[in-house]
């Protein structure tokens, strides 16, 4: 096999032990027909649940992401053509996309080593002969790797019918982690993720067909360098643009988060926020013409909306008391600042040589912060036999990152300041630095209510975190503070290195925001113990419901669908009625033919008769 190939096997191999899981399980229920059929007794088969815990299984169902792990940290630039896929799949990894693998398939296969002891218990309880406890399980198994192999994918693709292949398994299989719980919370926020889900695909395929026809491509490079020179380029990269912001949170569309992550799989969550969110910022990456031309319309629509979820999202998640839901609205606000650099290449294509090796650091450090952070929420309600210290030590190591204190964040934060203060746009870096003033405070509120849960589990005797949870949870939280063990695209001539740490002189004006987020959090913590009122008030914000404008958009859905149901019974009624019409003319008609069958019966008995008499008639009127 040739080191091409072996990008074929970043995907083959997951999809390969997808098909062994759905394998298993067909066997098993077809032998559990064939026992029904001799004692006319369907068992339940024990399938996941009685053999999935094994060693050799666990290491198969964990493996499946390390082929792209070592593809990204081992494999210098290759290229892959699939004359055999669909209409001649093109696979590349270069820079960019060896970063987002690396670090995708770092987080995957932490998170799946982290599923392996979170779903200890439920496979207890399915070896005893839970049904709904062996359902869920089957179908987490079998979901989990066939939503990595599209993940996997859709970064490999060159060819636009691979990367939507990739996009679209990606996201439909993921549907079955988020509502993985069964519940009526579970239902309801996969319910929310389907509906944005279909609605950005729908948009991803309008604009993705519209774009290639008219640049006669087949290639994402195509399509890019076509949409630059496109009469209808605004129109198009709309499309793209809001159809990819399903996944990347834009505001507006970003309702599926908050809902979605806090009845997912905690290890679901990890990778719903970490990794496939980039999903989004990649498909800007690929379609849009950043740094060939300007859409100076498009570019200052996407940095506002960027602007407005960086602010909004952490305004209103500072309220909530999920953690999972405050990470979520973490993430909107971050993948804003992000949504915010993308305007700016299109307002200004000579700034992506600096920006795009900023924004996959970015991107990078937020991936893997932000997972850390959501498996350290089941860790808090499962504390592990830790000392107390390194236990919060390594809960706030990923939340000062991402906050920009340190680490990863503090040289992300770092470079992007220092490109945008060298090409002019001072104003920018003060907004975005406000801006980071709200993650501090959402970082703050989380672990206040990972606090709370920690306590709770305490206090109610909660069974500590197996080993494999903890393990994975807290290389998760080093390995992301930390990411120069992954190769980044190099900066431009003149951008600060990804790798550089800021000079001393800047910290001050880097670690301000964390500063003032923790004065104001401790200011607010005694303000609320010695004031009651004010107390009061927070609690009453406390219970602003997640979701912000889902409920807003239901009721305008059925605003908008009453008038179309009263249409459709109007319509019902006037068939009704129009049967009704028809069937009064039908029966009239049968009537009518009934007499003339009875008019033409007699007039055949009496017709001779008549004859003769006519006869006689006109013979005597001739006579006269």
């Amino acid at each position: 096999m040739s080191l091409a190939h072996t990008l074929l096997m970043t995907v083959a191999w997951p999809l390969a032990v997808a098909a062994l899981v759905a394998g298993t399980l067909a066997w098993r229920h077809g032998r559990a027909l064939v026992e029904q059929r001799s004692s006319g007794r369907y068992v339940v088969p024990p399938g996941v649940a009685g053999d999935w815990l094994s060693r050799w299984r666990v290491a198969l169902w964990v493996s499946a992401p390390l082929p792209a792990l070592a593809v990204a940290l081992a494999l210098p630039e290759a290229s892959l053509t699939l004359d055999w896929w669909l209409l001649g799949g093109e696979w590349r990894l270069d820079g960019t996309r060896r970063a987002l693998l690396g670090f995708t398939a770092l987080l995957w296969a932490l998170a799946g080593g982290y599923a392996h002891g979170y779903l200890g218990g439920k496979a207890r309880r399915a070896r005893h002969g839970d049904p709904d406890a062996e359902r869920d399980l089957q179908a987490f198994v079998l979901l989990w790797p066939l939503t990595l192999a599209g993940n996997l994918m859709l970064i490999l693709a060159e060819d636009i019918a691979s990367f939507y292949t990739g996009f679209a398994i990606m996201t439909f299989a993921a549907y079955g982690l988020v509502v993985n719980a069964g519940s009526r919370e579970a239902y309801r926020g996969g319910r929310a993720y389907l509906i944005m889900a279909i609605l950005g695909e729908g948009m991803i395929l309008a604009g993705l067909l519209w774009a290639a026809a008219s640049a006669e491509t087949l290639t994402l490079t195509g399509l890019r360098e076509g949409l630059a020179v496109a009469p209808q380029a605004n129109a198009m990269a709309t499309l793209l643009w809001l159809g990819f912001g399903v996944k990347a949170g834009v505001i507006g569309l970003h309702v599926w988060l908050p809902l979605a992550h806090p009845v997912a799989p905690t290890p679901a969550s990890a990778v719903l926020s970490g990794a496939m969110i980039k999903a989004g910022l990649l498909g800007w990456w690929q379609t849009l013409p950043l740094g060939l031309t300007a859409l100076a319309g498009l570019g200052r629509v996407v940095m506002v909306a960027g602007l407005v979820a960086a602010f909004a999202a952490a305004l209103y998640g500072v309220t909530q008391r999920h953690p999972k839901a405050v990470l979520a609205y973490s993430s909107v606000s971050q993948m804003g600042m992000m949504t915010t650099l993308v305007g700016l290449a299109l307002l200004a294509p000579s700034l992506w040589p600096m920006l795009a090796p900023a924004l996959v650091l970015f991107a990078v450090h937020h991936g893997l912060n932000k997972g850390a952070l959501f498996l350290g929420v089941g860790i808090t309600e499962h504390p592990p036999r830790l000392p107390g210290w390194l236990l919060w030590l390594l809960l706030a190591l990923p939340a000062l990152s991402l906050a920009g204190a340190l680490a990863s964040g503090l040289i992300a934060k770092w470079v992007l300041k220092a490109g945008l203060y060298d090409a002019g746009w001072s104003w920018l870096v003060t907004l975005l630095t406000w801006a980071a003033l709200g993650t501090s405070l959402l970082m703050a509120r989380t672990l206040w209510c990972q606090a709370h849960a920690w306590q709770e589990a305490r206090r109610h005797g909660a069974a500590p975190a197996p080993l494999s949870m903890t393990l994975a949870w807290a290389l998760c939280a080093l390995l992301a503070a930390v990411p120069w063990w992954l190769t980044l695209p190099e900066a431009s001539a003149g951008a600060v290195q990804a790798t550089v740490l800021p000079p001393w002189g800047e910290l001050p004006g880097l670690l301000w925001p964390v500063m003032l987020g923790a004065v104001v959090t401790a200011a607010l913590v005694v303000a609320c113990h010695l004031e009651p009122r004010l107390h009061a008030r927070m609690s009453r914000a406390e219970r602003l419901p997640p979701g912000d404008l889902w409920p807003l958009y239901v009721r305008l859905a059925s605003s908008l669908s009453d008038p179309l149901r009263r249409g459709v019974a109007r319509l019902s009624n006037a068939e009704e009625t129009a049967q009704d019409l028809a069937a009064g003319c039908g029966r009239h008609a049968i009537a009518w033919l009934t007499a003339l069958q009875r008019w033409e019966a007699w007039l055949r008995r009496w017709a001779v008769p008549l004859m003769v008499v006519l006869g006689g008639g006109l013979w005597l009127a001739l006579m006269r």
